[in-house]
């Protein structure tokens, strides 16, 4: 078999292949430092931060569903402060490929304040920022629910960082085109999409909610197909990459969301199921890639018309 050319190209930086464990299902990657080759990955998306330190929702918090799982942690993080000043740099010195600090905040000046904090440090490359957050300046409605709030978070990161900024964005939304899009507007680099979908499991014995936070964060590979739906319209009606991510468990996951249009594939509950998913993936594409005639999966981004 000859040598097939993994890498990819995202906002200027070189990434050794697409595949990058998402955030919260990977810690700081530090945690699985000693059980893989943190080398072998493409990138590494963090442990969603806040400004401030946080414990997270009351326990339970985890659900299994059919072909997925439903959670609700709660953004339980040490910081802004501890990722950049230990987090990061501590995976920096073990790893070499793309670190994603992902940024979580409750309001447009937090997010602002975190992307700074952010930026200046040398261990990060990409911002990725989470407006799935409820704004609680503006009712508890998530900024990604709505093209302004979504614009307005991104104008204000943009305008106090260089590095590339990605908007993750929540699919729980009637038109996702458009709130990608006035991101776009707004100066974002990238969009990450999806996060997860809003979810409910009931324990019928109990008669009450599986989880304490009642709904949750639904993901795995039930939903593949939405998420690889929302990242062919961003991709074909934007002009900057897209970061797909949303029940990939498979090779052929990540070939179909770069054949939709993704740069870059985001693998988020496989890694809870199987911590040695990303590894394994990464493993078998160049086997898919010789059955399938492709030689560089660079070439393959939006190649579905």
């Amino acid at each position: 078999m000859v040598a097939k050319d993994l890498s990819v190209s995202l906002c200027g930086l070189t990434l050794k292949n697409p595949v990058i464990p998402a955030s919260g299902t990977f810690g700081f990657g530090l945690e699985l430092a000693d059980a893989m080759d943190l080398n072998v990955l493409g990138g590494i998306s963090l442990k969603g931060t806040t400004r401030e330190a946080r414990f997270g929702n009351p326990t339970p918090r985890i659900a299994e569903c059919t072909a997925g799982m439903i959670n609700s942690v709660g953004l339980q993080n040490p910081g802004i402060e501890a990722l950049v000043s230990d987090k990061a740099p501590a995976l920096r010195r073990i790893y070499a490929g793309c670190i994603i600090a992902n940024i979580s905040g409750y309001s447009v000046e937090e997010y602002a304040y975190n992307c700074a904090q952010a930026d200046v440090c040398d261990a990060i490359d990409i911002l990725e920022v989470n407006v799935s957050c409820p704004n609680v300046h503006g009712g508890g409605m998530a900024f990604g629910t709505d093209p302004q709030s979504a614009a307005a978070v991104t104008r204000a990161v943009k305008a106090v960082t260089r590095k590339p900024v990605f908007i993750k964005l929540s699919p729980n939304v009637t038109d996702i085109v458009s709130i990608a899009r006035a991101c776009e507007d707004a100066g974002a680099d990238g969009i990450t999409l999806i996060n997860t979908l809003l979810g409910m499991r009931i324990d019928i014995k109990k008669r009450a909610p599986v989880i304490a936070n009642k709904m949750g964060g639904f993901s795995g590979p039930a939903v593949f197909p939405l998420a690889l739906r929302m990242v062919y319209q961003v991709a074909h009606a934007c002009r900057i990459p897209v970061i797909g991510c949303g029940g990939v468990a498979r090779a052929e996951d990540v070939v179909e969301m770069m054949m939709a249009g993704a740069t870059a594939v985001q693998v988020g509950a496989e890694n809870l199921r199987n911590p040695s998913a990303c590894p394994e993936i990464i493993a078998a594409l160049p086997g898919l890639m010789d059955r399938l005639g492709i030689e560089r999966l660079q070439n393959i981004i939006s190649i579905v018309p």
